[in-house]
């Protein structure tokens, strides 16, 4: 770390803060990647607000990262979800993922 400009000289070290919730790897294999281009066109479509159609695709793409081990388990409640009787189950992230998939087949991307 550089030292100029302090005063007397002396060294001065800092340690690294951890992030309140945690690191978690960066999808480098895009195994989730589907999953976030969904939910991104469809803040596009709807101009930045959040729906709750969007908010399902946010919450399929968090299920998809926490199944693939690239953040760790937890609650939706705890992620900003509202509890609810019809949580994404993973047959429909599955499906979604299926979705979308064969959407990108269809476009040649």
């Amino acid at each position: 770390m550089s030292t100029f400009g302090s005063p007397g000289g002396r060294n001065v070290i800092s340690k690294p803060v951890a992030p309140e919730r945690g690191s978690f790897p960066l999808d480098h294999d895009n195994e989730c990647k589907p999953f976030m281009t969904s939910y991104l066109s469809c803040i596009k479509r709807t101009r930045g607000i959040n729906q709750d159609d969007c908010r399902q695709l946010s919450k399929a793409y968090l299920q998809c990262r926490m199944d693939k081990n690239l953040m760790a388990v937890d609650e939706m409640k705890n992620l900003g979800f509202a509890p609810e009787n019809h949580g994404v189950t993973k047959e429909e992230v599955h499906r979604e993922h299926e979705r979308v998939r064969e959407e990108r087949e269809r476009l040649g991307k």
